[in-house]
């Protein structure tokens, strides 16, 4: 059975306090509040700099048993290094205590700057480098520098898969190659709604979706129309199926991989008027996914948080 989690790309915006958040909610409990009014949420704050492994467990321990959460990598490692010389800013990373969400991690994102075209061989490599389960990433973090050595950023047992989502917006990505080497190791081409400022692309290219709707007007700040959030219930609907919608934007033509249901990852990122987390929850009702969560955009919560 396919797994649908839909949710917010962040959570600590100023905006949203006395909205989504209700009057007089304190701010340590914004992630419990949250974390129940949507079943998942993406941490962008690992991509500006490297979190602690004692933020990660906070993390994982204000939020309900059967929630998720997504990873926004280091920009570090895709803006700045921009794929060159990695091995230890991904060492660093994994050691950092991502891992320590245990059962709540979902997939990693990389997210790749406007500016920078599609290097074969580069991506080759980076996508080999990315470890497939625990084992793989506390591996990758032994190679950590010396300062978060021993920081328990990896006291983890069990060896559990883990997930990668690209994020591209340059136009020299829609190529062939490209697919081809995202296929070859079952990372996802993240669906990314821009309002047209960057590639939109639906290429199947892994075992689950990830969506990113940053707005389909306005970059930002555009909420989602009843028609707008029914389309995309269609087209989850379609991939939870292991299809494909018929008017789907492909790189690559054709069906999608063969498989019988894939997971689903879906994450608003229009935050700056507060319309993420109300169409997050709306698109949520309308795929009645709804009936376990405990609190209500802007709501004073009825349970203990």
């Amino acid at each position: 059975m396919s797994e649908v989690r839909i949710g917010i790309s962040g959570w600590r915006y100023g905006p949203w306090r006395k909205d989504f958040y209700p009057k007089g909610l304190r701010q340590d409990d914004e992630l419990a509040f949250a974390s129940r009014a949507v079943n998942t949420i993406e941490i962008n704050g690992s991509f500006y700099s490297l979190q602690t492994p004692e933020r990660y467990q906070a993390w994982h321990d204000a939020t309900p048993d059967d929630f998720v959460f997504a990873v926004k990598a280091p920009r570090y490692i895709t803006h700045i290094r921009r794929l060159k010389d990695i091995d230890t800013p991904l060492a660093n990373f994994f050691a950092s205590g991502p891992l320590l969400l245990g059962n709540k991690l979902g997939p990693f994102l990389w997210q790749f700057p406007a500016n920078m075209r599609f290097d074969a061989e580069r991506f080759d490599a980076f996508l080999r480098s990315l470890p497939r389960d625990r084992a793989a990433a506390r591996r990758s973090a032994s190679g950590c520098e010396q300062r978060l050595q021993g920081n328990g950023g990896t006291q983890i047992s069990g060896n559990a898969p883990l997930r990668h989502a690209v994020e591209i917006r340059h136009e020299s990505f829609l190529c062939e190659r490209f697919v081809e080497l995202l296929r070859q190791h079952n990372v996802a081409l993240v669906v990314a709604d821009s309002a047209g400022k960057w590639p939109y692309v639906e290429d199947v290219t892994a075992d689950f979706m990830y969506m990113r709707l940053h707005g389909d007007v306005e970059l930002y700040s555009s909420g989602y129309t009843v028609s707008a959030l029914r389309r995309w219930k269609k087209r989850i609907e379609q991939w939870r199926e292991g299809s494909q919608a018929d008017d789907a934007h492909l790189i690559v033509q054709g069906p999608p991989p063969r498989r019988s249901t894939r997971d689903v990852y879906c994450y608003f990122d229009n935050d700056q008027k507060v319309h993420a987390p109300y169409d997050a929850r709306r698109l949520l009702e309308k795929m009645h996914l709804d009936h376990e969560l405990m609190t209500e955009p802007g709501a004073e919560p009825e349970v203990e948080l």
